[in-house]
């Protein structure tokens, strides 16, 4: 489980990253991404967020393994990572 532990906070590392250093309807894709990732489904991830991206079969295998990994955590400490994305999203929206 540690492996995936930090997949995961590899991953949400690298999103914050990048979603938080670009433009508005970078961050409005990151939030859509996150939160789904986080509370919803992997085929709600192609029908939603990544819907006009050609997603590769590796990256699907990807994503359905971090999918797991989320999905493994408390249902506190999930909501704990939305209400801190939503609040570092909105401050960015602010500056």
């Amino acid at each position: 489980m540690k492996g995936s532990s930090t997949l995961l906070l590899a991953a949400v590392a690298w999103l914050c990253t990048c979603g938080l250093a670009t433009d508005e309807d970078t961050n409005e894709f990151f939030m859509d991404f996150l939160q789904t990732l986080l509370v919803g489904s992997p085929e709600e991830l192609y029908e939603g967020p990544l819907s006009k991206y050609n997603v590769n079969a590796d990256a699907k295998s990807a994503i359905t393994e971090l999918k797991s990994c989320i999905d493994g955590l408390q249902p506190m400490h999930k909501a704990e990572l939305v209400k801190l994305l939503v609040q570092v999203l909105g401050s960015e929206d602010s500056a």
